[in-house]
């Protein structure tokens, strides 16, 4: 029974339904205001009938056709109606619906399908039509689209024509049907009772800095993110300043007014039904149907035309929220009629995100709870416009038209993409308005232009928005000092070219509109040409090279114009210095006419028979740009592509070499160390290089990564190579000069002294010097005119060494070492917060407000470090009675005072700090911005992060803060040199290398608590450094922004009062030991990491306290470690050193180049204490070998002159003086000669006749002398003196004989072995086989006096050549040729018959006559008056003959000795001595 009321009841349901259908498509065709006639209706539904077997028909025999790239608007085959008798009116239009559509919906419903030519079939390559019929030519179509997204290949392509009609309308498209009987984009369920919906996005919509995947839409025009507040206090005001405690709410407002739904009347053209739309589009990118490419197309090129910096924005998802006939809340009578229509289009690809505000029809202003007029919506607070962050942080009203009674303006202002009433904005991070204003004035209005940033020498195309601009008014644009006109583009964007500007970082940018002043302002970031963003690339780095084959360029041709056929011409640019004013000037065209293909190839051959007047231009630039712009856009400016500086080497050389000859570099380089020698002395005031890299990373207040060699985005390195990492620093001195220090791959600083790739200090830094306008400040053009162009002449294109290489290296920029390096004092703060200070000193503070973090006491030397410490958010158990840091606040002297703050949770999806210079937000996800200086303070992001989670500000002072941010938790380190010592005061305490006066207070006092305990710290230190808004003595003043008028007392509280209890065993109730336990696993020894856990159960919390403070203390025991370090050792010039270590325990051994000779010590090593050891030999140098033989012979004849001759003038005057007093004492005396070789030749020629005492012969040839190497006896005593006997000794006398002759030269005679003829060593063993050197033990001598025997048969004749002749000659030729003389081989030759002959050729081995070894020859000679050819005994018979008996005469000076011949021997008056 019940089964058939309810089968009965769903009947009647159903029939009821079809009856209201029926009905409302009735009244519908009634509110056409023409009547149809009947016979037309009969005949149309004849008509109807009648093709309904047609399409069957078409449905079983489907036309296809290949697909084509550009596919026409679909039209429906026409048929062939029955003739009507004299009525042809052509089917009315309902709503953009025909009848035969609706026939094509009816048959789409049944399966009756028709198969087109516009439906792609995927893989098979056809297009088959799903359109089904529709108008796709009424742009106010209510009948929505067939909802078919596809991403198939192929697919649909729009045509120029097709997109020009989408886009004339202002109104995007909304539909109130579909299809398929359904309401199609109409949200029904919003109503007066219902008046927001949640949509789920399903992808990331960034919004204001924050990031959703949802949102609600709302009946009172807006799209929120979060709760609104529970009521509404008008005017309305954003964001909520009692947020948490009262709701904030994040939403997009395009009319934020209390609205309900109206109504409209029939007579309107729009007959669509009143209410709310919504649209959702996504995955636009890869869609290929035709209605996903239409509005990805159409919302592209609106927001690409309309919002400046949005030229290569692709839109990925769309949202399209549309209000059509709201009417305000409260109304009474005909209010619902008093209606408005506008729409909101949002388009994101996920990173940006834009608004169109389409205003379309606004009747009313205010809704009656804001005080409006209850018929008219007239009278109140009108509705806000505008955005709202949400969570109490930013708002953006849309002024002069939100709440104000010009709001009824917004559709007729705008003027986006030429319509009244569409307004523009990107929403994504700042709310940038895109659309022109006319309707306020102020003396400082905000300025809308992109790009924001543009190379120093000037031709970027700045789009500019904010006022409305009239095409017959001229626009200045004011660059910094320089002015330009503006082209006109639309009434809402004016065109200026960026100047070549003399300045670096954020200058002004403002414009004038005909006479007026300039009050539209912004700022305009200037990128040194060094570290501008690239636009221009060099594929190799032959452009560096001395003279390279080609140089390939490549550039992106997109950055000229769209239209890859346009022409375009590559120019070179030179600069340089001769004047005080700086000169860019023109050189020469590369390529006049070339199409923006995107790359090119250079052929420096193809310039060398150029003859430029400016050939002294030694670096420069190559430029880029369209040769005729009006042809492609219509404007007759033209963007500019600059590259890098490059060397024009490639370009001059061969007119240097026709200038200079060959060696040109060396020419060039001399030039520029000629003009560097006069400039003055920069390296005085430079900061010393960190001895290591680590050193040089943590000192982040001098020094910061060198974007040419880094090791983290840049490890490159073209004029270091070998280096891993180089650093320079962050500021210019006072004289404007940069210091870099490069590491190697050890991490030890490389000097020029070792090598040609060592660290160079700089004259000039790269960002230049107030004034930027003269010669020798400019931004990086005077870098490299004074530092990197001498490096190329110099060095690069020279030997390394070269003189002129290392003059440059060695002496005009030499590397600074690092021997008085002082590392810098840290302190920081941490977790919920701890503190370690200068000194060391380690205590927990949970202070509630801005705070003193470190300020300088010193009136000379100023700066103020201050951080904002917030409560921890609450976990599972209430609220945690902890804080937190969440931002920090800087200034110098009278630098630009930055900001640094913790963003949101939700919107640190992007950037997870916010940094502000001067209360602007400044970004660095830009490659050119990574850097940016300020006045007095640079500031910069790590280059390896995008999402600004580690921020360095640098001050000109050398003080560095470091904010790191991780998982929301945030921590600050502060870097002071050493000039700051016993001069600092605040949390981080008094800097003094004592940690007993760390605790300061601000009056001076030293402030006596336990460290171990956190309210004595708390209430007796840290409370006296609260920060207000006043300035307070010893404290100051907050130097914190105030955004939406927050004070310092917001944020602070000195009545709150933290957990002062250490552990978390002693703070936690005991049925938590599970906590406990947790912090003791997590944390360990770490105090800190354990009291926090405690407090706020959040281990990722508990994770970053550890690991800050883990980091805070090696940074400081990094920097607390002495380094020792020897410097510099130079390398001899023409020399190099075998390694580079100067650390204790180095040894560094040295090598010269090939033609010198090594000086000095070879080696050196650095000794424990910093010092290289004492040089033994002298300091090392290099010497040219011939310099080096030159040395040497002036060496040998000082000595000779400095010691020798005055030796002799002595030993001279010696025996003058000794000769003088015994002839005093005697006057017969003689002075007696000394055994030496003269005196025996004085002797010889005595002994030769009293006429003879030439020491040559009759043919003036030096007699031969035969030097004695055999031991002898003598027992000759001396004249006058008593007789000794002397000991026998082995002859030593010089190896050369400086008397004996051969041809020119005198032969070197030295001691030679005797042997006879059987080959016996007479000169190494005696008649006992006994070596004569070491006679055998036990041996004595013969008795002193006694002569040798002459029968000794052991001596043997010399070996000689001659010895084989003799044995042919007659004996009497024998025995002249065997007279012997002690000396002179021709001793007796003078009264011989036979002459000596020295160039004879009887002559023995050793180039003389043999000498006789003892006397025993003249035993056998016969008396000196006996005639030759007598009865002597000959030395052949004396050796080979029969043994004789002689008696032993013993020699005496009477005996033994030659005398001349036929005369009697010299009497013993004038006998001399004679050496033997």
């Amino acid at each position: 029974m019940r089964f058939k009321i309810v089968l009965a009841l769903t009947l009647a349901f159903t029939l009821a339904g079809l009856v209201i259908a029926n009905e409302n498509y009735s009244s519908e065709l009634e509110n056409d205001t023409q009547a149809i006639d009947t016979k037309l209706k009969l005949s149309k539904d004849a008509e109807l009938v009648e093709m309904i077997p047609e399409i069957v028909q078409e449905q079983a025999k489907p036309t296809l056709k290949p697909v084509t790239t550009t596919v026409a608007p679909t039209t429906t085959k026409a048929t062939t109606p029955k003739p009507i008798p004299n009525v042809a009116i052509e089917p009315r239009m309902r709503n953009g619906v025909t009848p035969k559509n609706m026939t094509h919906n009816f048959l789409q419903r049944t399966g009756a399908l028709k198969a087109s030519q516009d439906f792609y079939l995927g893989e098979l390559g056809f297009d088959v039509d799903t359109d089904n019929g529709y108008d796709w030519s009424n742009n106010n179509n209510p009948v929505a689209p067939p909802n078919t997204p596809s991403h198939a290949a192929g697919g649909y392509t729009i045509t120029a024509q097709r997109l020009q009609q989408i886009r004339s309308n202002l109104m995007y498209w909304y539909f109130d049907q579909d299809m398929y009987g359904g309401r199609g984009d109409y949200q029904s369920d919003i109503h007066a009772s219902m008046t927001q919906l949640h949509k789920n996005l399903n992808f990331r919509l960034p919004f204001f800095g924050f990031i959703y995947n949802y949102t609600r839409l709302s009946l009172n025009g807006y799209l929120e993110f979060s709760d609104p507040p529970e009521y509404l206090t008008y005017p309305l005001v954003f964001p909520i300043k009692d947020w948490p405690k009262r709701r904030d709410p994040a939403f997009i407002g395009i009319w934020f007014s209390k609205c309900r739904v109206g109504r409209i009347y029939p007579t309107d053209i729009d007959q669509r039904t009143p209410g709310v739309y919504f649209r959702l589009e996504r995955d636009l990118i890869t869609r290929t149907d035709r209605f996903g490419v239409e509005v990805r197309e159409r919302t592209m090129w609106d927001i690409r035309e309309g919002v400046v910096g949005a030229e290569t924005f692709i839109p990925k998802h769309v949202v399209i929220a549309t209000w059509k006939n709201v009417s305000f809340a409260g109304g009474i009578d005909n209010a619902l009629y008093r209606t408005n229509t506008f729409q909101m289009v949002l388009a994101t690809d996920e990173v940006y995100t834009y608004a169109i505000y389409n205003y379309d029809l606004l009747r009313w202003s205010s809704n009656t709870e804001a005080g409006g007029d209850t018929t008219t919506g007239e009278g109140g607070v009108p509705a806000f416009v505008g955005f709202n962050a949400g969570n109490g942080t930013r708002s953006y009203e849309y002024t002069p038209y939100s709440q104000q009674m010009v709001i009824r303006d917004l559709t007729g202002r705008g003027w986006g993409n030429g319509f009244p009433g569409r307004h523009l904005f990107r929403i994504d991070e700042q709310i940038l308005i895109g659309s022109c204003n006319k309707d306020i004035d102020a003396s400082h209005l905000p300025l809308t232009f992109a790009p924001e940033a543009g190379n120093m020498l000037g031709g970027t195309v700045v789009n500019i928005t904010g006022p409305c601009f009239d095409p017959k008014k001229r626009v200045t644009c004011h660059f910094d000092t320089e002015d330009v006109l503006g082209t006109y583009v639309s009434t809402n964007r004016v065109i200026c070219v960026q100047p070549f500007l003399k300045a670096e970082g954020w200058v002004r940018f403002e414009i004038s509109i005909g006479n007026q002043r300039f009050k539209w302002r912004g700022k305009y970031f200037v990128e040194t040409p060094a570290l501008a963003t690239e636009k221009i690339f060099f594929e190799t780095e032959d452009v560096h090279q001395k003279s390279p084959d080609q140089i390939q360029i490549s550039w992106d041709p997109y950055n000229l114009t769209s239209n890859g056929n346009a022409n375009i011409m590559i120019s070179l640019w030179g600069y340089r210095e001769v004047t005080i004013y700086p000169q860019l000037e023109y050189i020469d065209v590369i390529e006049a006419g070339l199409t923006n293909t995107g790359s090119y190839v250079i052929y420096p051959n193809n310039y060398i028979n150029r003859n430029n007047y400016n050939n002294d231009l030694q670096f420069g630039f190559l430029q880029i740009n369209l040769t005729n712009p009006q042809q492609y856009s219509g404007l007759k400016i033209s963007p500019t592509l600059w590259s890098r500086p490059i060397p024009l080497g490639w370009y001059f050389n061969k007119q240097w070499e026709r200038k200079h000859g060959l060696r040109w570099p060396q020419a060039l380089c001399e030039n520029w160390m000629r003009n560097d020698r006069y400039l003055r002395t920069f390296t005085g005031d430079l900061p010393l290089c960190p001895c290591t890299l680590e050193q040089a990373v943590y000192d982040k207040g001098r020094y910061r990564p060198d974007k040419e060699c880094d090791k983290d985005s840049n490890p490159t390195c073209l004029q270091h190579k070998n280096a891993i990492h180089c650093v320079v620093s962050g500021t210019p001195v006072a004289e404007g000069a940069e210091q870099q220090c490069c590491y190697d791959r050890y991490g030890y600083l490389m000097l020029t002294q070792d090598q040609v790739w060592g660290s160079r200090p700089r004259r000039n830094h790269n960002l230049g010097k107030m004034p930027w306008n003269e010669a020798g400040k400019v931004p990086t053009l005077s870098n490299w005119f004074h530092d990197m162009r001498p490096w190329y002449s110099c060095c690069h294109w020279q030997q390394e060494q070269s003189v002129n290489c290392e003059t440059f290296r060695f002496e005009r920029r030499p590397s600074q070492d690092c021997v008085g390096y002082q590392a810098p004092g840290v302190a920081g703060v941490f977790g919920d917060p701890h503190f370690i200070t200068f000194d060391g000193t380690q205590y927990t503070f949970n202070g509630l407000g801005e705070f003193v973090l470190s300020r300088s006491i010193a009136a000379d030397q100023r700066f103020e470090v201050q951080g904002r410490f917030e409560q921890v958010p609450k976990n599972q158990y209430g609220q945690v009675m902890a804080t937190q840091l969440t931002a920090m606040a800087m200034r110098g002297n009278t630098t630009t005072t930055i900001e640094v703050l913790l963003r949101p949770k939700f919107a640190r999806w992007r950037y997870a700090l916010d940094v502000l210079a001067d209360g602007r937000r400044i970004y660095f996800d830009r490659e050119s911005m990574r850097f940016q200086h300020f006045d007095g303070v640079t500031v910069y992001t790590p280059t390896y992060l995008l999402n600004q989670s580690q921020v360095v500000v640098m001050f000109d002072s050398g003080v560095g803060v470091e904010v790191v941010e991780n998982e929301g938790f945030m921590t600050g380190r502060v870097y002071l040199p050493w000039t700051f010592i016993n001069k600092t005061a605040g949390l981080f305490g008094n800097w003094s290398f004592n940690a007993i006066d760390d605790l300061v207070l601000p009056d001076g006092t030293i402030a006596s608590v336990n460290l171990n305990n956190f309210q004595q710290i708390y209430y007796n230190f840290g409370l006296k450094w609260m920060l207000a808004d006043r300035n307070i003595p010893g404290v100051g003043t907050a130097l914190f922004s105030r955004e939406n008028g927050r004070t310092a007392s917001y944020y602070s509280n000195a009545s709150f009062v933290p957990n002062f209890t250490k552990e978390p065993q002693d703070f936690l109730p005991s049925n938590r030991s599970y906590d406990v336990e947790r912090a003791e696993e997590l944390c360990g020894e770490s105090y800190q990491c354990r009291y926090d856990y405690g407090m706020t159960l959040n281990s990722d919390m508990a994770h970053f306290t550890k690991n800050y403070y883990d980091s805070l203390v090696n940074i400081r025991n990094l920097n607390s470690k002495r380094i020792v370090s020897c410097g510099v050792l130079e390398t001899p010039r023409f020399g190099r050193k075998l390694s580079f270590d100067f650390m204790p325990g180095a040894k560094i051994a040295f090598e010269c180049d090939e033609g010198f000779v090594i000086m000095g010590d070879q080696r050196r090593e650095c000794m424990a204490n910093g010092l290289w050891n004492v040089p033994e030999f002298g300091y090392t140098y290099c010497l040219r070998e011939v310099f080096y033989t030159r040395r040497v012979a002036f060496i040998a004849i000082a000595i000779i002159v400095g010691v020798i001759l005055p030796l002799m003038v002595c030993i001279v005057c010696g025996i003058y003086r000794f000769r003088q007093k015994q002839l005093k004492e005697d006057p017969a005396w003689q002075m007696t000669i000394p055994r030496s070789r003269a005196s025996s030749r004085s002797n010889l020629r005595q002994l030769s006749g009293p006429d003879d005492d030439s020491d040559t012969d009759a043919t003036g040839t030096l007699k031969k002398s035969r030097s004695y190497d055999k031991v002898y006896r003598t027992n000759e005593p001396l004249p006058g003196k008593p007789r000794i006997d002397f000991p026998a000794k082995k002859w030593d006398l010089d190896d050369e004989d400086v008397t004996s002759s051969e041809g020119d030269k005198p032969r070197q005679m030295g001691r030679r072995s005797l042997r006879d003829n059987s080959g016996t060593d007479h000169d190494q063993h005696d008649e006992d086989g006994t070596a004569i050197d070491e006679p055998a033990q036990g041996q004595e001598h013969e008795e002193q006096g006694q002569a040798h025997d002459t029968t000794n048969a052991a001596y043997h004749q010399p070996p000689s050549p001659e010895t084989d002749d003799e044995r042919n000659m007659p004996q009497h030729s024998v025995n002249l040729q065997r007279q012997y003389s002690p000396t002179f081989s021709g001793a007796d030759s003078r009264n011989s018959s036979v002459n000596y002959q020295p160039n004879a050729a009887l002559q023995n081995r050793f180039g003389g006559v043999p000498v006789l070894p003892n006397n025993t020859q003249f035993f056998n000679r016969p008396p000196s008056n006996i005639p030759a050819g007598g009865t002597g005994i000959s030395l052949r018979q004396a050796n080979n003959g029969a043994p004789q008996t002689t008696t032993a005469v013993p020699l005496t000076q009477d005996t033994g000795l030659p005398s001349p011949p036929y005369a009697a021997s010299p009497t013993p008056s004038v006998q001399r001595s004679t050496e033997v």
